[in-house]
């Protein structure tokens, strides 16, 4: 009789596995964007793509990020200011306590799978 067990090579390509990443990632690019501009005190967009790829292991269009940071902009999550010729974002204390919430729901769904 084969063995049930698969192995995580295998596993990361199904697709129920493929649809769980994109949705975790890219379903979820706020929670990226919150995470390293509240790391950083605040962040450049231009970088922002770059910076996701290397610390959460996917790259994000330029163009997502800046529509996230948009949205998050106008939900009062995040706050902008120019410097010379750049566009900084920087956590408002709507936005620290919206991740804090985000991640102590993931840890209770964690949990619970």
């Amino acid at each position: 009789m084969a063995s049930m067990s698969a192995t995580p090579e295998i596993v990361m390509k199904t697709t129920p596995i493929k649809r769980l990443k994109n949705l975790l990632t890219f379903g979820n690019l706020w929670l990226y964007i919150l995470s390293l501009i509240r790391k950083g005190k605040r962040a450049y967009a231009y970088n922002l793509d770059s910076e996701i790829e290397k610390e959460f292991f996917f790259k994000p269009s330029r163009v997502m990020v800046y529509i996230v940071l948009y949205k998050l902009e106008n939900e009062g999550l995040i706050k902008s200011e120019f410097e010379e010729r750049r566009k900084y974002y920087s956590m408002t204390k709507k936005g620290n306590e919206t991740l804090k919430t985000a991640k102590e729901y993931f840890k209770v769904l964690a949990g619970k799978i």
